[in-house]
């Protein structure tokens, strides 16, 4: 569970546990494609490619990508 309350599904964790990013790893568990999340962005699917492989995202970046993704970015905070 994050400070906000909102849970992280256990096969997240196990991704990043695994080495995936938590952008990386909530991508798979939602079952998006790269560009999708790139186009929900209005970003290119390689600016993507390069933000979902950072260990560290700035907030504005994890605000983003938690948008596109439909999560908080607390939940990518983990």
């Amino acid at each position: 569970m994050t400070e906000k309350g909102r849970a992280i599904p256990h096969k997240v964790v196990s991704a990043a546990v695994d080495g995936v990013t938590p952008s990386r790893a909530w991508r798979q568990h939602l079952g998006l494609k790269q560009a999708e999340v790139a186009a929900r962005m209005g970003i290119s699917q390689p600016a993507y490619s390069q933000l979902e492989t950072k260990e560290r995202l700035s907030n504005s970046s994890r605000e983003k990508i938690g948008a596109a993704l439909g999560i908080t970015a607390d939940q990518l905070d983990f």
